[in-house]
């Protein structure tokens, strides 16, 4: 009877893994629809997303123009003198993604020591230290399989290291609870294994108790 529990729990954890983008993904789709026909008044289905799609577009293409590049600055400049918004708005700001990937607290994926010293977490930092230490990073490491939420450490920059990966694909891994993982991430762990000398794994007890750098 365990067993049967235990197949029946796996199967549901895995399809409701699996059927979560799918839900989320057809969630928004259906808000930009509805709200884009409500918006414009127009009464045939899906015609809404195409409207706000090609909005998304547009604004893409002005952001990233040298006239939006200069809005945008001096849109910063303003807000980040304002008192009161100032903090709210560079909050939201290093949440945010930038159109280069190259701002923010998702600007790099780092993995980071835990408590022990004797595992990796995965995190995302910005590529700048913090103000008065520039010795020291700021990383969020999520939880998973729900990202939204997790906790935020101060670790030194010596102990951070950065996968070369998008942070789209960190969060694939994220959500997956492990059950994707680029071999990317595997390689530069059996990287930091050789370079400590540390036997790998299945090589005895000693490569479970290895300290990494």
């Amino acid at each position: 009877m365990g067993s049967i529990q235990t197949h029946v729990r796996n199967k549901l954890v895995a399809g409701a893994l699996a059927a979560i983008p799918v839900a989320v993904t057809a969630f928004i789709l259906w808000y930009l629809d509805a709200k884009a026909r409500a918006l414009f008044d127009i009464r045939y289905p899906v015609l809404g997303l195409v409207v706000a799609v090609s909005g998304l577009y547009l604004l893409g293409l002005f952001i990233t123009s040298l006239v939006g590049r200069w809005i945008l600055t001096a849109t910063d400049a303003v807000l980040g003198h304002i008192p009161g918004l100032r903090a709210l708005y560079q909050s939201w700001k290093q949440m945010a993604f930038s159109p280069e990937g190259d701002e923010g607290i998702f600007a790099r994926v780092v993995l980071v020591p835990d408590e022990t010293g004797r595992m990796r977490m995965m995190g995302f930092s910005t590529r700048k230290p913090i103000e008065g230490d520039s010795e020291t990073l700021c990383v969020f490491v999520p939880g998973s399989p729900n990202p939204t939420s997790g906790r935020l450490y101060f670790v030194r920059a010596r102990d951070c290291l950065t996968l070369d990966l998008p942070a789209r694909v960190a969060f694939k891994v994220l959500i997956s609870g492990g059950n994707y993982v680029p071999e990317q991430i595997g390689k530069q762990l059996a990287g930091l294994r050789s370079e400590a000398g540390a036997p790998p794994l299945g090589g005895g007890a000693a490569s479970s108790h290895a300290r990494e750098p």
